[in-house]
């Protein structure tokens, strides 16, 4: 028997020997990897825009602590962004195509990307776009083009924008599952889905100024590009009477019908290159990663560092798609404790989320800045606790259609009650004090208990309050009578005095740079993340160590798991919360 026990023994051994081998040989390669295969940019070269990869604003930097790994990503939309900026002055590219560019992008990170192509084609390079079918925001961001193609027998879709909020209270009832709602603020229509089968008319009301001062956004833009006045535009959108190629081309909203690949002999001619001959082509993404190295050599001694902070605002380390108080602090502190640093951007894109978190990144920005000046760019979103994060700052920018305001929190407590009564579970409290056993998701809430958790809120919304006072130098009153959970355009945002100034990202390293008095400066991006060896395992595709999350997206496809997540992401938020409403895109 034990003859058996040691060949077992030796073959397990042997295994997990092989098996860490076999890791550490992956670690290596891919970190003598790290740097990427070098791209082949020759004379006359041309960009492709592809950015169905591209998600997010910072593609982060990890720290496998557990093997001394330090990974940099270079495909976040900075990057890209940053690319077309070495682009415009790099004699070897000649223009960019973008064909079917199938983005993620959020409508503030589309005009972002817009606005930089818009200054690359000021170089005297082109800009051309080719679709089968063109979405509503693919269209927002292709009609930059000099010269916009649509297939012959593709689509167009051009209708303005419109919000879709799902409600779950039917549900709620049907299931026995209901949430315990205590909130601050007539438009806190956060927690609406779980109140009402309908939308309220302060949400409506909201909602419409809204998705008008982000379509007015859109439509400026593409008006300016394509030289057609507001006005008809509105009426093609009202009308879909750009439905069709031919009714989108006699509009002018585009300029050729035709299949790739005319829309290629048309690079060709612009290149000066004869009828099939190959032009050298070189995607975005890998442009990004080329030219990182040859940019983060900068030797200007100043500094800027710019902190991104993307995602919903949780506890714990933080990653790439969420904000965790313990990666921002410690981007904040080392920020404000490295001399060569002489101001930060916070890069914000949040819908907001806890409120204790909010507060716990609020005050490393308010250290911060007692050191150094902090300036603000919002993204797509920085609303509620989103906005918590950038009130104190020295300067906030915002994109004219970024999405923020949502001054307001709320508690959402789950209740089983009716639930665990269908299925027969019975429960019995013993205490030795009256409110010893706080809430219990089996027992209807309490009016004293509600009573407690509504001071909690009232607490929490009158500190939100005297936040955004101290930091925009308002008083109470005027917050308050802003807030109560609005949300604002980034245009209208200005107006009442929530930002300072509409601008991208750029503008605000530049703001930054003037206050602090430096002229000579290269940008340093932050957090670093930290992560494990189970991480670690994903990054490198084992499919034992795929998350249930990778599965499911693959299962359900992108659009249905985006849905799930909205229903799960609905359902978790218990405690006090500082959460914009909705979630708005081009569609």
């Amino acid at each position: 028997m034990r003859f058996f026990q040691s060949v077992l023994a030796t073959i397990v051994g042997l295994f997990l020997f092989s098996l860490i081998f076999f890791l550490l040989f992956m670690i290596i390669g891919v970190a003598a990897g790290s740097g990427g295969d070098h791209v082949d940019v020759r004379d006359k070269t041309v960009l492709e825009l592809d950015l169905s990869g591209i998600a997010l604003d910072y593609a982060g930097k990890s720290n496998y602590k557990d093997f001394d790994y330090f990974e940099v990503s270079y495909d976040g939309l900075s990057d890209i962004i940053r690319a077309i900026d070495n682009a415009a002055s790099d004699d070897r590219i000649k223009g960019i195509s973008i064909i079917d560019p199938m983005s993620q992008l959020g409508i503030a990170q589309t005009k972002a990307l817009r606005d930089e192509l818009e200054k690359f084609k000021k170089s005297g390079k082109f800009v051309v776009s080719y679709a089968n079918v063109y979405t509503q925001q693919d269209y927002y961001l292709m009609s930059v083009a000099d010269t916009v193609y649509v297939n012959p027998v593709g689509n167009f879709d051009f209708r303005g924008l419109s919000a879709e909020l799902m409600f779950f209270k039917d549900l709620q009832e049907k299931s026995g599952v209901t949430m315990e709602v205590i909130r601050h603020g007539k438009y806190k229509s956060a927690v609406e889905p779980f109140l009402d089968s309908k939308m309220s008319d302060a949400n409506r009301e909201q909602m419409t100024a809204l998705l008008q001062g982000v379509w007015n956004s859109v439509v400026a833009d593409i008006s300016r590009s394509r030289k057609i006045p507001v006005g008809e535009l509105n009426a093609i959108a009202d009308g879909l009477l750009a439905r069709t190629p031919e009714m989108a081309k006699a509009r002018k909203l585009v300029d050729k019908i035709a299949y790739e690949d005319v829309y290629h002999d048309g690079i060709r001619h612009a290149l000066g290159l004869k009828d099939g001959k190959k032009y050298n082509k070189v995607s975005i993404a890998d442009y990004a990663a080329d030219i990182s190295a040859t940019i983060d050599t900068d030797m200007a001694e100043d500094e800027i560092a710019i902190i991104y902070a993307q995602g919903e605002i949780l506890q714990g380390e933080g990653s790439e798609t969420y904000i965790g108080e313990g990666s921002m602090r410690r981007a904040l502190q080392s920020a404000r404790k490295n001399d060569k640093i002489k101001a930060v951007v916070l890069r914000i894109d949040s819908p907001g989320g806890s409120a204790l978190t909010s507060e716990l990144i609020w005050r490393e920005v308010e250290l911060t800045r007692k050191k150094k000046p902090v300036v603000v760019s919002m993204g797509n979103v920085a609303a509620s606790g989103g906005y918590y994060i950038a009130c104190n700052a020295n300067k906030i920018f915002a994109e004219a259609n970024t999405i923020t305001g949502s001054i307001g929190v709320f508690g959402v407590l789950p209740n089983l009650t009716n639930l665990s009564q269908r299925i027969g579970i019975n429960t019995e409290v013993v205490s030795t004090h009256a409110n010893a056993a706080d809430y219990s998701p089996f027992r209807p809430l309490d009016n004293n208990m509600r009573a407690f958790i509504q001071e909690d809120v009232e607490r929490i919304y009158k500190i939100f309050v005297n936040r955004v006072a101290q930091g925009r130098k308002m008083t109470a009153a005027a917050v308050d009578s802003i807030g109560q959970g609005r949300v604002w355009s980034g245009t209208d945002a200005k107006r009442i005095g929530l930002v300072d100034a509409l601008g991208g990202l750029d503008d605000a390293v530049r703001e930054a740079a003037k206050i602090a008095k430096i002229k000579e400066y290269r940008t340093v991006s932050y957090p670093e993340y930290e992560k494990d060896f189970s991480d670690l395992l994903n990054q490198l595709g084992f499919p034992f160590a795929a998350s249930k999350e990778s599965i499911l997206r693959e299962e359900l496809g992108e659009e249905n798991y985006q849905l799930l997540q909205r229903i799960k992401a609905a359902s978790k938020r218990t405690g006090v919360q500082a959460m914009m409403p909705a979630e708005i895109r081009i569609r």
